[in-house]
């Protein structure tokens, strides 16, 4: 599997605020929001769903983990996902650092996709 995930009941914009919040606890920013729903409506007049792409960053561990492997950047930032389900619910989704990162064979680059995912995890639970 490549990533976990958690239901909310709050609506998409408190969401989208709590998990930028509980990921800044956890020493993450968000370098990039990719609102997929404005996107698909305004190149293919496609009504989606919201849908937005958040690209969260831990700014010491991407630093170490670049140190480690140079081309790790490919594999950066850490994807959050939330999305709004039919029945109205959000689901936040994370992607997994431990199972994207082991591409990387570098050494020391497992333990840091092992600290990564506790700490999302640790948002992850937050948001239950």
């Amino acid at each position: 599997m490549y990533g976990f995930s958690v239901t909310m009941n709050n609506d998409f914009s408190t969401a989208i605020t709590r998990v930028t919040e509980e990921l800044q606890k956890e020493g993450f920013g968000v370098l990039t929001e990719i609102d997929v729903k404005a996107t698909l409506k305004k190149k293919l007049d496609i009504d989606k769903r919201p849908y937005t792409i958040l690209g969260a960053c831990n700014p010491v561990l991407a630093n170490q983990a670049i140190d480690a492997e140079p081309d790790i950047g490919l594999l950066l930032p850490c994807n959050v996902l939330v999305r709004e389900e039919e029945s109205g619910e959000i689901t936040v989704s994370f992607m997994d650092p431990s199972a994207v990162l082991t591409l990387v064979e570098r050494e020391g680059i497992a333990e840091l996709a092992g600290q990564v995912k506790e700490k999302l995890e640790r948002v992850r639970d937050a948001l239950k």
